[in-house]
């Protein structure tokens, strides 16, 4: 039997270490063997991002079920106790302000699933008339359409807010109501203001609609382009007019895309702050995501930890809940082009 020498254990240790490093543990990745090390190195750098993305989440959760308003001066992950103290003061009422959690939540929701049905309904049709119809100037129409995605959103929010605040109703008297700027009252009177536009949850929806069409339509357009023409045009040898094409199989061909632009937007609009910020000043149009922020700021140096991590995670359960139920569509539409055959 062949003995190793003192002198061959280093070579023989060499090739060893070689070899586990460039051996294939798995069968086959993408057609191609991947070597050990390189295996460990991905799962090391998953790891490294799944702890990156969990620590902030683990560490809300744990600081809502603290019993305690301060914020601890060290880093606890795992909850020392379970107290829903938090939990109850936000579902009762989340800030000083007079209005209840079941009041914010129905603004949220009506802001949100409103602007995003009305932007979908929208895009849908301005992206199908890019998409199929040929007309002069389409092109330019379509750069039209991108330009306010570049830019910024300060830009966009100044004009949008003169723009809502110029349109009031106004109580000039004697039963005579008008309509500002369209109408006046009679001798130039100011007259009692009854509605304003902007300070109105009609008014952030119309400017939240305004912000979200461009990316909609870009969106949808890309889409539709990849639904070839000549299932449409089997439909109309078959009879079919313009709208059963395009309600019975454009449409249903497009419940991904209308998924992903859906949930895309519901995201946007439950989570935005900013231009309901701007806008808003009566406490009773307030929504989820002001309230959020409005906590910050009503309590100054003494913000209630506990009570703004609960609220943080009731925030972010609605958009969950949307993600599960939309999720065979939305992976349906994010996957879209990237197999090909």
């Amino acid at each position: 039997m062949a003995t190793v020498t003192q002198a061959q254990a280093p070579a023989r240790e060499k090739n060893i270490l070689l070899r586990l490093l460039t051996m294939n543990t798995s069968k086959e990745v993408g057609g191609r063997e991947v070597p050990l090390w390189r295996q460990i190195l991905l799962q090391v750098l998953t790891l490294i991002i799944a702890l990156e993305v969990l620590f902030p989440i683990m560490y809300i959760v744990t600081l809502s079920f603290s019993s305690k308003t301060t914020r601890p001066s060290s880093l606890e992950l795992i909850p020392r106790e379970l107290s829903l103290t938090a939990y109850q003061q936000v579902l009762d009422r989340p800030t000083a302000n007079p209005v209840t959690f079941s009041e914010l939540l129905r603004n949220s929701f009506l802001l949100s699933t409103g602007v995003g049905l009305v932007s979908l309904l929208v895009a849908v049709s301005a992206a199908y008339a890019f998409a199929r119809f040929k007309f002069r100037m389409r092109q330019v129409l379509m750069i039209m359409v991108f330009i306010p995605l570049l830019m910024p959103t300060v830009g966009l929010l100044t004009p949008l807010y003169l723009l809502m605040n110029e349109f009031r109703v106004m109580d000039c008297g004697q039963g005579v109501t008008a309509l500002s700027p369209l109408f006046t009252c009679d001798g130039g009177a100011a007259g009692k203001l009854i509605f304003n536009l902007r300070d109105s949850l009609l008014g952030v929806g119309i400017a939240m609609i305004a912000g979200a069409l461009p990316f909609a339509v870009w969106n949808l357009k890309g889409y539709l382009d990849t639904i070839p023409v000549e299932l449409e045009e089997a439909a109309a040898i078959d009879g079919a007019d313009s709208n059963q094409v395009f309600f019975m199989i454009v449409l249903p061909l497009a419940i991904p895309q209308l998924a992903v632009t859906f949930f895309l937007g519901f995201i946007g609009h439950w989570q935005e702050f900013a231009l309901s910020w701007l806008f808003l000043t009566k406490p009773e149009n307030y929504t989820l995501a002001m309230t959020l922020y409005n906590m910050t700021g009503q309590y100054a140096n003494s913000i209630p930890w506990n009570r703004f991590a609960a609220m943080a995670i009731i925030v972010a359960l609605p958009v969950a809940i949307t993600y599960i139920a939309l999720q065979k569509y939305i992976t349906g539409g994010l996957t879209t082009g990237a197999v090909k055959g």
